[in-house]
């Protein structure tokens, strides 16, 4: 392992402590929060589907404050007009015959851009908003700029109905439901949603944008050779069931599924980071159709090693498996065993220390982690 690399995974552990933190507050939205953390490191943008009080805006702008830079919202109706979103021209140069726009706290500037009730674009913002989606390029008269966008995250309680709001659509390459908590989740939800009231702003993690930027570009060296075959085979079962996979989603879903990969601190994808497939519906109906066929290539490598949690549909990890296993592994691991026991016991608990890194109850987590770190002192000292 590379120096750098070994900075862009102590990056990759400031990413997952604002995941954690988002988790803890936002009961019922591990899923969206993790897609959030995937599409910022492949520079993707995604969108939330969902009736309103699910806390979509809640979830972004949250994540917003942990965020070193700008954020712009903004909640588009049908008469939403380019200045509100871009900025005036400004009027200075505009007396010397220059179309200049002043974009001074507008989408242009941003880092994080959010806009609620997307799917209500009229044809006056709708040719700006596809090129700032596609290309991150702001682009007015002989005015063109590239966008700092790390990510834009759109909202809507209902998806496209015409075929130009369908092009807009389009530009999100993930889509993921965004639904009221299970009631079984309801006293954790009341808590957690007390608990955001009262957070101190010293209390919550952060990372800079250009910690963002940096392991966005870390991903283009992220190896997919070992999951080709896979992908491609993948991408043609999507295709016969109906769903449009263009090219140039195929090319940019490459994208996620090393953002997958960096983000479990891997330096080569593996099948399981196909998960990201799951999310690339149209409509409601090819949502199931579309995780069979996923889960079907995914399900096999799951268990793996370094698996993403969201691999598995019920990966999640469980506190109390993780402790009993440590224990275990204390107990094996005795002076008189073999180097190929030590060995063993060594890559096991590395794989249990990087799930621990999930679990998203701070109180569960730390538990879990003190046998694990106790067991790494035990081992330091009789290796």
């Amino acid at each position: 392992m590379t120096k750098n690399t070994t900075q862009e995974f102590a990056t990759v552990d400031k990413l997952q402590a604002v995941l954690r933190h988002l988790k803890e507050l936002f009961v019922g939205k591990d899923e969206i929060i993790d897609l959030m953390g995937i599409c910022l490191v492949g520079r993707e943008n995604l969108f939330l589907l969902g009736p309103p009080g699910t806390a979509k805006s809640a979830t972004v702008r949250e994540l917003s404050k942990l965020l070193d830079g700008k954020t712009f919202e903004y909640l588009l109706t049908r008469f939403t007009e380019p200045n509100e979103l871009f900025g005036p021209f400004d009027i200075r140069k505009l007396r010397d015959g220059e179309l200049v726009t002043n974009t001074e706290g507008m989408l242009p500037e941003a880092s994080l851009i959010f806009l609620d009730e997307l799917l209500n674009a009229n044809s006056a913002i709708l040719n700006s908003l596809l090129m700032v989606l596609n290309e991150k390029i702001f682009r007015r008269g002989r005015e063109t700029r590239q966008l700092p966008a790390l990510m834009v995250i759109g909202a809507s309680n209902h998806l496209p109905e015409d075929e130009a709001l369908q092009a807009l659509f389009d530009r999100f390459l993930i889509r993921v439901r965004c639904d009221n908590v299970d009631p079984q989740q309801l006293n954790a939800l009341l808590d957690a949603g007390w608990m955001l009231e009262q957070k101190a702003a010293g209390d919550k993690p952060s990372i800079a944008t250009e910690d963002i930027r940096q392991l966005q570009g870390q991903t283009s060296l992220v190896d997919l050779s070992g999951i080709r075959k896979d992908y491609i085979e993948l991408i043609q079962k999507l295709r016969n069931s109906g769903l449009a996979v263009s090219d140039r989603r195929a090319v940019k879903l490459q994208r996620l599924i090393a953002a997958s990969a960096l983000i479990c601190k891997r330096e080569k994808a593996i099948a399981s980071d196909l998960w990201v497939l799951r999310h690339i519906w149209d409509t409601e109906e090819q949502r199931e159709i579309i995780c069979n066929i996923v889960s079907a290539v995914v399900d096999l490598s799951a268990k793996e090693e370094a698996s993403h949690p969201r691999a598995s549909l019920s990966s999640v990890p469980n506190p109390d498996e993780i402790y009993n296993e440590v224990e275990q592994l204390s107990q094996q691991w005795q002076e008189e065993i073999s180097m190929a026991e030590r060995s063993v016991i060594k890559d096991r608990l590395a794989h249990l220390n990087s799930r621990c890194g999930w679990i998203g109850n701070e109180e569960q987590r730390n538990y879990v982690q003190k046998p694990i770190d106790e067991l790494w002192k035990k081992i330091m000292h009789t290796a």
